[in-house]
């Protein structure tokens, strides 16, 4: 959790939410999450606004966290600074 600046746990998953200008660039991020989450077969919860989403990882197969959520949620971080 140290080196995912501005995640949070909360209770069995890991969440962080993104700003963005508008619905476009919003969009733009969240098809770029979803495109990484089917390559790495790891699928997050995202709560769409039209200028935020809300990324959330849990591993529903063991009802917590894996280390697949925490390196998943740092390819997320990447893909904001892109």
């Amino acid at each position: 959790m140290k080196q995912l600046a501005g995640w949070q746990r909360f209770d069995h998953l890991i969440g962080k939410t993104f700003h963005f200008k508008d619905y476009y660039q919003t969009i733009a991020f969240v098809n770029a999450v979803a495109w990484m989450a089917h390559r790495e077969d790891h699928h997050p919860n995202l709560a769409v606004t039209y200028d935020s989403c809300q990324v959330e990882y849990i591993t529903h197969a063991i009802h917590g966290l894996s280390e697949n959520d925490f390196i998943c949620a740092a390819k997320v971080d990447a893909l904001f600074r892109l």
